[in-house]
């Protein structure tokens, strides 16, 4: 509750926590990223591969695809040039994006949907090894990588700053671990305490720039009254 009194009254909770802060969302990243992989590598993805998801016109191996490239998406970051486009906080980035809320049938989401078919190509055993090998190299990367600048192709005239990115990711990741697991019926991965705190903060967010701060703190405190759905995303 005072996560979400600090956002109602627009206290900064994420990105706000100097060095000690990205030296967290480095670690916690790789944390969930390494449940990820473990996840892609279980016998029962491999099993429901061709069967729809839990996401509405997603199979399992695009939801798969789309999971793995959360993961894919560091290195190839840190290998661009750093973009010119001025920078923007984590939470202008999502107060920018389009694809919020945006209808299925999309250019941007038929292209998620296409690209988690395209990554996924070589099969569940190709795909969660891939993983695991980014993941074992961020390991040795990542934290000591210095803070940028990263975009996008599909963005706005804006750039975050890799720490800003790398959170945005453990949000992607933890939340399409989720959609995964419950698309093969497997329980849903143990991630760290911080993590999943960082990420509801950022839903938090979301949700109340979407559905407005009465709305989310019935959700959150009176059942009674409370809307159908604060569903930040």
């Amino acid at each position: 509750m005072l996560h979400l009194l600090a956002m109602l009254t627009g206290e900064a909770i994420v990105g706000d926590r100097g060095d000690e802060k990205v030296t967290q969302a480095r670690e916690l990243y790789l944390s969930v990223a390494e449940s990820a992989g473990r996840l892609l590598a279980e016998p029962a993805v491999a099993g429901g591969w061709h069967q729809p998801s839990a996401l509405a016109k997603l199979s399992v191996r695009g939801l798969a695809g789309h999971l793995a490239g959360q993961v894919f998406f560091i290195p190839t970051v840190l290998a661009e040039p750093v973009p010119s486009e001025p920078a923007i906080s984590i939470h202008e980035y999502y107060r920018q994006v389009s694809w919020i809320g945006s209808d299925l049938d999309t250019p941007f989401n038929q292209g998620i949907r296409s690209g988690g078919e395209d990554e996924s190509v070589d099969g569940p055993a190709a795909l969660a090894a891939r993983v695991a090998t980014c993941v074992d190299e961020l390991r040795g990367t990542l934290p000591a990588a210095p803070d940028r600048l990263v975009r996008r192709p599909t963005w706005g005239p804006f750039s975050i700053s890799l720490d800003d990115f790398i959170t945005s990711r453990t949000l992607e990741l933890i939340v399409h671990c989720d959609d995964l697991a419950c698309s093969v019926g497997l329980p849903t991965p143990e991630f760290p305490a911080l993590a999943v705190e960082t990420v509801v903060d950022l839903l938090s967010r979301i949700a109340l720039r979407r559905h407005g701060a009465t709305n989310v703190l019935r959700a959150l405190s009176r059942a009674e009254r409370a809307p159908a759905s604060i569903s930040a995303l």
